[in-house]
């Protein structure tokens, strides 16, 4: 549920931000940011959504998750600096959580490596004593 949440902000903000609608535009001018910096940021969430929903691509995944959390902490920092409303400060916090528990949870296939070796490697040997146990 979390990467598909991700996945749909990415694809309906990146469009709301390519196409400039009123609101958003006058959201990001508000905060002090130039109309420019939509159509960017439009592109790039555009192309993170497509790299967190594709199959495979796992190093693309890891740069998209960590442009999705740096895009979304910033814009909290943004707001939070120009004194926003709260709920400007709470939607786009809860997003980067939702992009931190989606990263966490996706399927091994989709990842890199181990985020924490030494401990994978005592779950292995320890998975691989419980069958040893079985076998005998």
């Amino acid at each position: 549920m979390t990467t598909a949440t991700i996945g749909f902000t990415w694809l309906s903000g990146g469009v709301a931000d390519l196409i400039h609608r009123p609101e958003t535009l006058e959201g990001m001018v508000k905060i002090g940011y130039p109309p420019y910096i939509l159509t960017i940021l439009g592109f790039w969430k555009i192309a993170g959504a497509v790299a967190i929903l594709a199959p495979r691509f796992p190093r693309l995944k890891e740069w998209a998750y960590a442009g999705t959390f740096f895009e979304l902490t910033g814009a909290v920092a943004s707001h939070a600096f120009s004194g926003s409303s709260a709920q400007h400060l709470i939607w786009p916090g809860l997003f980067a959580l939702c992009s931190v528990v989606s990263w966490a949870l996706r399927p091994q296939s989709r990842t890199i490596g181990t985020l924490f070796p030494a401990m994978a490697g005592k779950s292995q040997s320890m998975a691989l004593a419980g069958r040893r146990v079985v076998a005998d």
